[in-house]
């Protein structure tokens, strides 16, 4: 049996390893504008050597040398004499003595201002909406605790995506101290709640489905119709109004009934609806054509999401990194860095480190602040550098754009820029990431200049952005009575000279959440 023995073996492997300079260089190329300012920001409250330039401020150096010269001038001049009137604080003394009425010295005041971001008004939310509505209504307190636990567990949407015995399993299962019930009186306070939450505003939260949110919605208006126009005044023999009377009776009798008739589609004929066939539909249901187009048109008026109007997505603020400018008959790509700070390395920790008395922990401490200053200016500058570079091919490349519009972009691939420029693709990637561009179009984002195109007969290109246009124009513009198939729009695109399969076409018109031919059929 061989004896185990120590060898070496020599082995030669490539390894590429970030640096910790490499990946700042990486995360602050994916900055836009707003984002690089923010980390800069960050950057001066932690590094003491980085100073903002600031040419309508002096600098402390540049206060320190004007000091120094002044002090020298005036020690050189004779001083005048002095008026001992001058030294007199004839307010304090007036103060002091002339006024008869109290006083509290200035140094024990304090002024409790409140903060600007008081007044700063912030949305309101669906739980915040429902909770007020809650705290006005005078409820027992275990049913107050339930209907704010089934307020906490609604989504976006105003739903209650989670089952009755779920949340009663996590309701039993509180903490102690909130008096936590059993399971079966968890259940029951549970649905309890359910029931309270669904007749708070919005109508329609708190529903499982969107067939119960709508039902909701129906009996809330159905409700509130029936205050309005349930109570009928005796009309007398002799009435010179009756005409009309008897019309806007026939309206409020038509649109009860329209209520009756969607409370029943909703509740049995709900898959029925998206074919959007009313024949179908009121055969089904077992009422007149005309009663269901007026019920469809009733659930029209319904918002399957009521939650939404109270969660909205709060708006994004975009500024421009670069703008797209025409000088003299040529375009030209400039850097926005406004509100930006430019940086500078401190003067005066320069000096600390020339200095022979300062300690040598704090000088190695100042070296290793400098060389981040340091690589952090150098990555900044390389990110201008290349979202530069990246925009004056784009400009190049897209001028019909910026000159005629959409309809004049030509598609253009990142791996293109990137062979141009003399980069890896996935540097173009990170410098056009969520980033955008100022133009005579408009305020666009980099990414929108990079798509695929679909080569015609004549081998003139269209990107994709074209051709999803051309194909939703093209269905706006067919008879809803005989929507254009997916043969018959690639067919229409051929004879424009773009050679689409029925496939592509299907595709383009699933991205752009159009329905099918049999669903955007529209049939009396």
């Amino acid at each position: 049996m061989p004896l185990l023995q120590p060898k070496l073996n020599l082995k030669i492997a490539q390894r590429q390893i970030l640096t910790p300079g490499l990946m700042q260089m990486v995360s602050v190329l994916a900055l836009n504008k707003i984002e690089l300012r923010e980390m800069i920001d960050a950057e001066m409250v932690e590094n003491p050597v980085l100073e903002e330039i600031d040419e309508s401020v002096p600098m402390p150096d540049e206060v320190t040398k004007r000091e120094e010269i002044l002090e020298r001038s005036a020690a050189d001049e004779v001083a005048p004499p002095k008026d001992v009137f001058s030294e007199i604080d004839f307010g304090s003394y007036f103060q002091e003595y002339l006024d008869p009425g109290y006083r509290t010295q200035p140094e024990y005041e304090e002024s409790d201002k409140p903060s600007f971001e008081n007044f700063l008004s912030q949305p309101t939310t669906l739980t915040d909406h429902l909770e007020w509505q809650l705290g006005a209504l005078k409820l027992d307190s275990w049913l107050r605790e339930a209907a704010e636990f089934i307020v906490g567990n609604l989504d976006d949407g105003g739903y209650l995506a989670t089952s009755e015995e779920e949340l009663a399993a996590a309701y039993a299962s509180m903490p102690p101290d909130q008096s936590a019930p059993e399971l079966a009186k968890a259940l029951d306070r549970i649905r309890h709640a359910i029931e309270l939450v669904q007749h708070l505003d919005p109508a329609g939260v708190g529903a499982r489905d969107l067939r119960e949110c709508l039902l909701i919605q129906v009996a809330a208006q159905q409700q509130e119709f029936g205050h309005l126009y349930g109570k009928q005044d005796e009309e007398p023999a002799e009435n010179p109004h009756r005409g009309f009377r008897a019309e806007a009776e026939a309206k409020i009798e038509e649109r009860r009934r329209a209520m009756e008739v969607a409370a029943l589609i909703v509740d049995r004929h709900l898959h029925l609806l998206q074919k959007r066939d009313l024949k179908d539909l009121a055969r089904a249901a077992q009422v007149t054509p005309e009663e269901a187009h007026l019920a469809v048109e009733f659930i029209r008026t319904l918002d399957p999401r009521p939650g939404r109007q109270y969660n909205r997505e709060q708006t994004r603020l975009i500024e421009p990194d670069v703008f797209f400018v025409k000088r003299g008959g040529e375009w030209v790509v400039s850097m926005n860095e406004e509100n930006l700070p430019s940086l500078r390395l401190s003067q005066r920790y320069r000096r600390m480190l020339a200095s022979t008395d300062t300690d040598k922990e704090v000088k190695d401490y100042v070296k290793e602040r400098f060389r981040s200053a340091m690589q952090l200016m150098r990555n900044i500058a390389q990110r201008k550098s290349t979202i530069l570079k990246t925009c004056e091919v784009i400009v190049r490349r897209q001028q019909d754009f910026l000159d005629k519009g959409v309809e004049a972009l030509r598609p253009m691939m990142i791996k293109e820029v990137a062979e141009e420029i003399g980069v890896h693709p996935s540097t173009i990637s990170r410098a056009v990431a969520n980033k955008y561009a100022h133009t005579p179009q408009g305020v666009l984002e980099l990414r929108f200049f990079f798509s695929e195109g679909s080569n015609g007969p004549e081998g003139a290109d269209t990107t994709l952005l074209v051709l999803k246009r051309k194909v939703r124009k093209l269905i706006e513009e067919e008879d809803p009575r005989h929507p254009l198939t997916d043969d018959q729009l690639a067919a229409l695109l051929r004879s424009h000279g773009i050679q689409l399969t029925r496939r592509t076409v299907a595709k383009y018109r699933e991205d752009m959440n159009i329905p099918s031919t049999h669903q955007r059929r529209k049939r009396d």
